[in-house]
Formats: C-alpha cells, structure tokens, sequence
C-alpha cells in the first residue's frame, strides 16, 4: 500500500512564501501522477495542481496558475509544491494524492490515495 506524508505547512504572512513536500513512499501504477488538493472547513477539496511522476505533465487550477509551482525529485520520492504571493484564500488544509493518471486530475476520485494533510494559514 502506498503511503503519502505531507510536511512543510505553516502560517504565513499575506505575501510570503511557502513550499510543502510530499513523500511517497515507493513509485508505483498508483503513483504515476500526485496531485495537491486543498479544502476549507464547509468546502468540498479543490485541485491545485498535479503533475506526472518522471514525465512532462504538469498542470494547475486558474487560481493559483503564475503563484505557485509543483516540482519533482525522483531520487526523493518527493513532489514539492512551491506557493508564493499567498494570499488569505489560499489558506486551507493541503492534501498530497496520488493515482494511476493525471488526465482527468481536477476529479477527485481519480485519486485512491492520500496523504493526512498540511495546513497552511495565511494572515494579513
């Protein structure tokens, strides 16, 4: 069973910069793709971005496109999401999945697996 571990959530200033991380723990048909989803309490969880393990793809939602950045390092096994000018929508709580594809990565259920989750809070 793949795991998923998220790190590197926080609180931050309206502006400021983080970069959140997501291990997986071995690459596999269920890990060709890992995708960051974020949800607010009352919300259902939203796509941020995603991005093919060791290909080209990488994709994002319309609100965050030019701020943030999804990244890979495959000796890692490590997806890393790079946020910067965050502003106080951007707070939430951020989950790390992963799936067979990316095609469809706005579904959420194209994703059987999760990580626990990172929050992230953005102040003024």
């Amino acid at each position: 069973q793949v795991q998923l571990v998220e790190s590197g959530g926080g609180s931050v200033q309206a502006g400021g910069s983080l970069r959140l991380s997501c291990e997986y723990s071995e690459y596999t048909y269920n890990t060709k793709c890992v995708t960051w989803y974020r949800q607010v309490p009352g919300k259902e969880r939203e796509g941020v971005a995603a991005i093919y393990i060791g290909g080209r793809g990488i994709y994002y939602a319309d609100s965050v496109e030019g701020r943030f950045n999804i990244s890979q390092d495959n000796a890692k096994n490590t997806v890393y999401l790079q946020m910067t000018r965050l502003d106080f929508e951007d707070s939430a709580m951020y989950y790390c999945g992963a799936g067979p594809r990316c095609r469809y990565w706005y579904r959420e259920r194209e994703f059987n697996v999760w990580g626990q989750g990172t929050q992230v809070t953005v102040s003024s």
